[in-house]
């Protein structure tokens, strides 16, 4: 067994509690309306507990669900070509970085690579108007399964880095603990949106988490461990 696979998960945990600010932009609006949208009352905090839940662990499923597909692809490549797993892995230090870049807000480049996912954006967009407004949990996870959907560097400097394990399950659960770390974040939205906020927008927090992310994705460059050998 890789000895680099179970340094994967925690550190893929890592990436999504760093990068979780970066989610609240993409994310947190619809999270946090889940919760403002619900009556006050006897058992609120019950009910906005299982919105939220609901909406985060259908998001979460859908990364672990483009993971796999990402996966499938990307083994059948190795097995086919010799320089795959070179190029998978220069694609995800560099998507890293770029993400690194812009959480600290020194370069937005990200947004291009974001653009790549927007024709099916585009296409799942409209289905979300069907679970809206959300009255139920099922309602909540669906709504959940199609955001998970939506264009995010994040995501996909994760889901560069998901390609590179050796299985398609390994793939799969690099995405589940990537979208488990960005679960504090996204339920402190329903619960403490102004405190979440307060945290998102403040400048060391960003510029430290970023130069983070960056050494996260200088580290998975194959050239740094060509120079270790």
């Amino acid at each position: 067994m890789n000895p680099e696979l179970y340094l994967s998960y925690p550190s893929a945990f890592l990436i999504g509690l760093l990068g979780s600010t970066h989610c609240l932009g993409m994310c947190g609006g619809i999270s946090a309306s889940l919760s403002m949208a619900l009556p006050v009352g006897r058992g609120f905090r019950l009910r906005q507990t299982v919105m939220l839940l609901a909406f985060n662990f259908g998001r979460i499923g859908s990364y672990v669900l483009i993971a796999t597909l990402v996966a499938l692809a990307s083994t059948t490549a190795a097995s086919q070509w010799s320089t795959a797993g070179l190029v998978l892995r220069t694609l995800a230090g560099v998507l890293l970085i770029f993400m690194g870049l812009s959480m600290g807000q020194w370069w937005q480049g990200i947004r291009y690579v974001e653009r790549v996912g927007a024709p099916v954006w585009a296409r799942l967009a409209p289905l979300t108007r069907r679970f809206l407004p959300v009255n139920h949990g099922g309602q909540a996870l669906a709504l959940g399964a199609l955001w998970g959907w939506l264009p995010c560097g994040l995501v996909y400097s994760t889901l560069g880095w998901a390609a590179l394990q050796p299985t398609v399950g390994s793939a799969a659960l690099t995405m589940l603990f990537f979208g488990l770390g960005t679960l504090p974040s996204m339920l402190a939205t329903g619960f403490a949106a102004n405190w979440i906020r307060g945290l998102q927008s403040h400048q060391l927090f960003r510029k430290v988490t970023g130069g983070l992310l960056i050494l996260f994705g200088l580290w998975t460059l194959p050239f740094l461990h060509l120079f270790g050998h």
